[in-house]
Order: C-alpha cells, then sequence, then structure tokens
C-alpha cells in the first residue's frame, strides 16, 4: 500500500513540476511559441469562444430589454405629459374664448342706451330642442319677464319663452314660428326709407330665417342688414337680426320673401344679454295720447 501512495505522490510532484514548468516557459518574453503552446493556446480560444459566443448573445438580449423597457417607460411619461399639455392647451383655448366672449357682451352692454341689459349665462340645454333652446341663470328675481328678447355681442338670438324665480327659458331664432313673429326693417343702402316685413319662422333646410315683406319692392340687395323695428309690440328697436342672403317671391308670385342668415351663431355660446326695453313702442304711446293723460 505504501508502495502505491508513494507512487501515486510522485506521479502528482512530477504532473506539478510540468505544469509549473509550462507556465513559466509560457509566460516568459519569447517571439515565437512552440507547437504545444500553440496547440493549448488554440484549444484555449477555441473553447473561448465557444462559451463567450452564447454568454455574449444572452448578455446582448438581456440589455436590448432593459432599453425596450426603459424605451416603454419614457413613452408613457411622454404620453401622459403630452396628454396635460394638450389639456392646458384646451383650458387656454376655452378660457380666452370665454374672455374674448364676455369682453364682446361687456361692449356690447355698454353700447346699449334704449333698453336695460340683464346679464345672464346658459346653464342648461333642452335635450329634446338641443339646437332651438336653452336655460338662463337669470329668472323673475333679476328682472326677467316672458318674450323679453335675448342677444349676443352679434346680434339676437332669440326670446324669453318662460321664466321662474331664478331660471328663464329662451326660444331661439331656429325655433321661430309664424306665431313667433318679429317686425323687421331692412336697411335700403340706396334708398330714403327701409323695407319693412315680419321674420315668420325658420327654413331648417337653407339653416335660414324667412322674412315676408310687407309691401313690394323694386330692388332689395342682398347682404342688406335686417334689425328688429320695435313695431310689434314685444322687441325693442334696432337689434340685427341677420343679413338677407336671397330674394324672392312666394308660390303664388304675389308676395316678397327674403332668407335671412342670422347675424349670431346659434349655438357654442356661453354668456347672453337679456334686454328690457325703456323706451315705450308706438302702440304705447297712441294709448297714452288717447287717454287723454297729460
Amino acid at each position: 500500500m505504501s508502495f502505491f501512495r508513494r507512487k501515486r505522490l510522485f506521479t502528482i510532484l512530477l504532473s506539478l513540476i510540468i505544469l509549473v514548468g509550462l507556465i513559466g516557459f509560457s509566460i516568459s518574453e519569447r517571439n515565437q511559441l512552440s507547437s504545444v503552446e500553440q496547440f493549448i493556446q488554440d484549444g484555449i480560444g477555441a473553447l473561448q469562444q465557444v462559451v463567450l459566443t452564447p454568454v455574449t448573445y444572452v448578455a446582448g438580449v438581456a440589455d436590448n430589454i432593459d432599453e425596450m423597457k426603459n424605451l416603454y417607460q419614457e413613452n408613457q411619461v411622454l404620453k401622459e405629459n403630452l396628454s396635460q399639455y394638450q389639456q392646458k392647451v384646451y383650458e387656454v383655448q376655452e378660457l380666452t374664448k370665454e374672455n374674448e366672449e364676455l369682453a364682446a357682451m361687456l361692449g356690447k352692454s355698454e353700447s346699449i342706451t334704449d333698453y336695460e341689459p340683464i346679464q345672464a349665462s346658459v346653464i342648461a340645454r333642452n335635450p329634446d330642442q338641443w339646437f332651438k333652446q336653452v336655460m338662463l341663470n337669470k329668472g323673475e328675481q333679476h328682472g326677467v319677464t316672458k318674450d323679453m328678447a335675448v342677444i349676443t355681442a352679434e346680434g339676437m338670438i332669440g326670446k324669453v319663452q318662460s321664466t321662474s324665480q331664478f331660471t328663464s327659458r329662451v326660444l331661439l331664432l331656429n325655433g321661430f314660428d309664424r306665431s313667433n313673429r318679429i317686425s323687421v326693417n331692412v336697411d335700403l343702402t340706396d334708398q330714403t326709407e327701409d323695407a319693412k316685413g315680419f321674420i315668420l319662422g325658420y327654413n331648417e333646410e337653407k339653416e335660414q330665417l324667412v322674412l315676408e315683406f310687407s309691401d313690394y319692392y323694386d330692388e332689395i340687395p342682398v347682404d342688406e342688414v335686417v334689425f328688429s323695428s320695435g313695431l310689434g309690440g314685444v322687441f325693442p328697436k334696432g337689434l340685427e337680426i341677420g343679413t338677407i342672403e336671397e330674394v324672392t317671391t312666394d308660390q303664388y308670385g304675389l308676395t316678397q320673401v327674403a332668407y335671412i342668415k342670422p347675424s349670431a351663431a346659434l349655438e357654442g355660446f356661453n354668456h347672453v344679454i337679456i334686454v328690457d326695453r325703456t323706451m315705450p313702442t308706438i302702440f304705447e304711446v297712441e294709448a297714452e295720447e288717447g287717454s287723454g293723460e297729460e
């Protein structure tokens, strides 16, 4: 047993000596390797390539996955920032629009001299008549009564249809019919007198008001401005309603009819002015004169 142990120990020592010799010989500074060294080096290089290639590939895939995760997170952050930016832009646009509308309404209120203005805001729209009726935040407690005219900075948009103590419902011009007719004047540029007539309703197909003239006029140019005349006893005089787009006759050819484009937009507004005329109508003046009051 001792013989085999000594032989084994001798073999191990001899192997270590040879290995140390090879290592020392390999690291010595020489310009040329031996055949054995070349074989060993080539073998080690091939083994390293076999081992490192998949390791490098896996590491690259892991790096790509991490990079994709980072790009995804950055993309989500950018989307959120873009959404917030778009929301801010929308809010700024809405505030700018509202400020412009309020400024125009203020200027309109200051220019009104013949009637008392009551400023109001839209608080609701009728679901059944979305584009024809709106509800305002002013009512009887604020001096609003039925049939008062309602305007924006661009012109007349309708009239008060009904009231409660603190709100009022407005019928827009596109909901008018013969029962809501408006006495109007047409400012004829080349003539000394205005043309007179009545707004009798709204043509849904043309999206324009229908004006029927009281008399027959030789020439009524398009683009002439239509105003309330104040003779109907309901609306004040001088409220701009629209401009003439087309002049024709009725089906019998006896009555002149014009189609009027409203001056004011009938949707998209948030603030209005309810006008209460302070000047008496011609009917009120005649009634006072007939009563003999001094």
